[in-house]
C-alpha cells in the first residue's frame, strides 16, 4: 500500500509464562487512516498496541514509516510513536502536570519556547490549563486521563496507539476528547470497549480474539454484525454515534 505508515505481518508475542498473547497477526495502517481495535478481554489488544509501539517484541515483522521496527531503531523513532497506556498514573510522575507534559518534548531536544507553546495549546485543547501547576496525584482520575492523553499529544506523533482513551471520562471530558481525536490527521489506532466512541472516531474497525485477527472492515459492519460479535465475546453495537 503505497500510503502505508505501518505493517505488521505474522506478529507473534508468547509472555514468559507461556501464554501465548498474539498469534499470527496481520495488519496495515495507512496514513492519516483512524482505526478501532476491538475485542474481549485478554484478547491481545494491549499486547499488540506494546509492540507496535516498541515496548516489547515478538515474532514477526513490523514496518513503520518503510522501515523495520527493531530495538536498534526504537530510538529513532521514539517521539514519532506515541502510546496512551489503560492506566494514567504509568504516564504522570513529574511534580506538577506542566513538566509532565514538557518531558517528552523538551528530552527530545526540542526548544525551551517550543516546549511551553506546546504544552500551552495542549492542555487548552484538553481543558487542563488552570491545572498546570498542580501534582498530577492531586488530579481526579479522569483528569488524570486527559492529561496522559495531553503528554502523548504534544509529542505530535505520527502515529497515536490509546488504550482504553475514554475510561474514567465523564460525559463532557469524553466528548472533548472524542472532538479533539477527530479533528488530528495522524494515524490513529484506539483498543477500546467503548463501541461508540469507536463508531463516532473510526471508519475502519478490526476485531481481535484469542490473539489473532478474526474481522477487519467497515466499522458499522463489523460493530452491526450480531453473530459475529456474540461468537467473540461482546455485543453487537447499534446506538448513536457520541
Amino acid at each position: 500500500m503505497a500510503d502505508s505508515l505501518l505493517q505488521v505481518e505474522d506478529l507473534s508475542y508468547t509472555y514468559p509464562d507461556g501464554t501465548h498473547a498474539l498469534q499470527g497477526i496481520n495488519l496495515s495502517l495507512s496514513a492519516g487512516e483512524k482505526v478501532g481495535l476491538v475485542g474481549p478481554n485478554g484478547s491481545g489488544k494491549s499486547t499488540l498496541l506494546l509492540c507496535l509501539a516498541g515496548l516489547v517484541f515478538g515474532r514477526g515483522r513490523i514496518t513503520f514509516a518503510g522501515e523495520p521496527l527493531t530495538p536498534q531503531r526504537v530510538r529513532e523513532v521514539r517521539g514519532r510513536i506515541g502510546l496512551v497506556f489503560q492506566s494514567a498514573d504509568d504516564q504522570l510522575f513529574m511534580p506538577s502536570l506542566a513538566e509532565d507534559l514538557a518531558f517528552g518534548p523538551t528530552n527530545l531536544g526540542l526548544p525551551a519556547d517550543l516546549v511551553r507553546q506546546r504544552v500551552q495549546r495542549v492542555a487548552d485543547r484538553m481543558g487542563l490549563s488552570h491545572m498546570l501547576e498542580r501534582p498530577p496525584h492531586h488530579l481526579s482520575m479522569g483528569q488524570r486521563r486527559n492529561a496522559a492523553v495531553a503528554g502523548v499529544l504534544v509529542m505530535q506523533p505520527e502515529l497515536l496507539l490509546m488504550d482504553e482513551p475514554a475510561s474514567n471520562l465523564d460525559p463532557r471530558s469524553r466528548r472533548r476528547l472524542i472532538e479533539t481525536l477527530s479533528s488530528l490527521p495522524m494515524t490513529l489506532l484506539i483498543a477500546s470497549h467503548d463501541l461508540a466512541m469507536v463508531a463516532g472516531l473510526c471508519s475502519r474497525a478490526v476485531l481481535i480474539d484469542q490473539g489473532r485477527v478474526v474481522a477487519d472492515g467497515p466499522t458499522e459492519t463489523i460493530l452491526h454484525d450480531g453473530p459475529l460479535m456474540e461468537r467473540h465475546g461482546l455485543e453487537a453495537w447499534h446506538g448513536a454515534r457520541p
